[in-house]
């Protein structure tokens, strides 16, 4: 963006919380930064009119929204809040005369060459090359993901489902999972599994083939016993979850040439980074077979900052609502 470009109001809108902030261009700051509880306002719109009531410099003729929906054109829809507007009928009634949203993943990736080395957590060091292709993926309610390419050297970010993948056993002990899980639930596909609720479906599954009676635990409980070491099979859960997080990383790498750099956003990684480090994460993404070499020179990254989803929308292009 040009540091002559006005400021932008910019908005990640999640499921559960909305921050918005200003972005201004000359600066490179994030200004007034508020966190709303989506639950205590009837519309998504209500909150930008009270985000615009408490700021103290002139309003904004800018907007980027990084949402957490499905694919939309004019009109957004969420799956996690009964919430729907129109982007028209917000750039009127707010005065945008810029206006653009895009898919929250699509944001994380608009904000990875912005991203400091504070704001990152390495894996695996790799070969990093400049302006080769770079992805995301995080887990939490589902499985995200994005990427970003140079298009005549300005950046473009593209989303995609790597959550409906599939999914492939690569140990005796997963292939018991999947042989307990395929009748009960007819196909596993990598968010199945790789995800908040798959963690949960991981721990459930891997007692059963083990003959262990496991405890009704919530994802949270799941990683938090694990990273303490107070449960076997919570860490044993945790494991296998991050191993098959490495084989779909490797798998969304090779898929997308993205051999830039693989970079894992999502609101529970930052906090496991150590139990990560030394999971078999980093071998399982680089075990695919002949490609292994290339996939060694991939740089592999945690996002560690709370605010990539505003940077990733104060750096996408705008275009005219």
């Amino acid at each position: 963006m040009s540091k002559h470009a006005p400021s932008r109001l910019v908005a990640d809108i999640g499921g559960t919380n909305s921050r918005l902030a200003l972005y201004d261009p000359r600066s490179g700051e994030l200004r007034s930064l508020r966190t709303y509880i989506n639950r205590e306002y009837g519309q998504f719109e209500d909150i930008v009119l009270d985000w615009l009531g408490t700021l103290a410099e002139p309003r904004p003729t800018e907007c980027c929204l990084a949402v957490a929906a499905p694919p939309f054109d004019n009109r957004v829809t969420m799956l996690n809040i009964d919430w729907s507007f129109s982007l028209p009928d917000l750039a009127r009634r707010f005065a945008f005369d810029q206006l653009r949203c895009i898919n929250d993943f699509e944001a994380n990736a608009y904000a990875l060459p912005h991203l400091s080395e504070r704001d990152l957590t390495a894996l695996a060091p790799g070969h990093p090359t400049k302006e080769r292709k770079l992805a995301t993926v995080g887990p939490g309610t589902g499985l995200g993901g994005a990427t970003l390419s140079w298009i005549d050297g300005l950046p473009t970010a593209s989303a995609s489902e790597p959550g409906h993948m599939g999914l492939t056993p690569a140990s005796e002990l997963e292939l018991d999972v999947f042989r307990y899980l395929l009748p009960r639930s007819g196909e596993v596909y990598a968010e199945f599994l790789v995800s908040g609720p798959g963690l949960q479906r991981l721990y459930q599954a891997l007692g059963a083939v083990r003959g262990y009676d496991v405890m009704p635990l919530s994802s949270e409980e799941i990683s938090s016993k694990a990273q303490r070491g107070e449960c076997e099979y919570c860490v044993l859960t945790l494991n296998t979850f991050c191993a098959l997080l490495g084989s779909i990383c490797g798998d969304y790498v090779l898929a997308n040439g993205a051999y830039g750099g693989l970079y894992l956003a999502g609101g529970f990684l930052p906090g496991m980074i150590g139990f990560l480090q030394q999971s078999t994460f980093v071998e399982r993404f680089q075990q695919k077979g002949k490609m292994r070499a290339h996939l060694e020179q991939v740089p592999l990254y945690v996002i560690t900052c709370e605010t990539t989803g505003l940077l990733g929308a104060a750096h996408a292009p705008t275009t005219s609502s």
